[in-house]
């Protein structure tokens, strides 16, 4: 995976936008809004309950495309991948993070690390046999009431289905789930499993994140997060 992933590193954010042009919406659309998903998640997980410093890890970050945009969120951003020629972009791109290569299922970290890991959209580039070590992984790197949050596409949205289909990176991609993904957090021995769908409508106006809190429940968005606590 890590060659595929290397041929991408200086046209990564060119390849997905082309995927979703047919939405007529731009990359940091979404982008955006899984920033706003996790700043949300930081306050109702109350990480911050004391003034608390946030210590997160993105894993699978890629190119680092998402951290623009989730500054101010965290305190620190770490931020590790398999692909070195993506790692070595988003080092000269965020600059104020921390950064490593992943070169085996074991993370490069100790245990009860960080606040809160996130993989956002990595998981479907995994063997799904490899699934509940990756799970297993994000608990172990986790500190005791620290949360993890797996955000993926909604394989239910046939416009997200289009988009996959049309990303090139994303040909060996196996979709999961917000059931499925639920499934893993619990098996792992996370507690406070949840799931919400979001990326429903293509604007990020007061009313549409309203609209589309009521309909979370529902596998309509986009994309859907599933978070759990430690």
């Amino acid at each position: 995976m890590s060659e595929l992933f290397d041929g991408y590193g200086s046209s990564y954010g060119e390849a997905v936008a082309r995927s979703i042009r047919f939405s007529g919406l731009g990359h940091d659309f979404f982008l955006g809004a899984k920033a706003d998903l996790l700043r949300r998640l930081v306050d109702e997980r109350q990480l911050r309950l004391g003034g608390e410093r946030v210590c997160a890890l993105d894993i699978g970050c890629g190119v680092g495309s998402l951290h623009p945009h989730l500054r101010g969120i965290f305190d620190r951003l770490h931020g590790c991948d398999v692909s070195e020629q993506s790692i070595e972009r988003a080092r000269h791109c965020n600059p104020d993070n921390e950064y490593g290569v992943c070169t085996s299922n074991l993370l490069p970290y100790r245990s009860a690390t960080f606040d809160i890991a996130f993989a956002s959209c990595v998981l479907h580039h995994v063997a799904p046999t490899s699934w509940p070590g990756f799970v297993e992984e994000m608990r172990r790197v986790v500190r005791p009431g620290g949360v993890a949050c797996i955000i993926e596409h909604n394989p239910f949205n046939p416009l997200t289905r289009l988009a996959v289909m049309r990303c090139p990176f994303d040909e060996d991609a196996v979709l999961l789930g917000a059931r499925k993904a639920r499934a893993l957090l619990v098996g792992a021995g996370f507690r406070q499993v949840r799931s919400e769908h979001f990326l429903l409508l293509p604007t990020p106006g007061r009313i549409a994140k309203a609209v589309e809190r009521g309909l979370a429940a529902f596998p309509l968005g986009a994309q859907y997060a599933c978070s759990a606590r430690v």
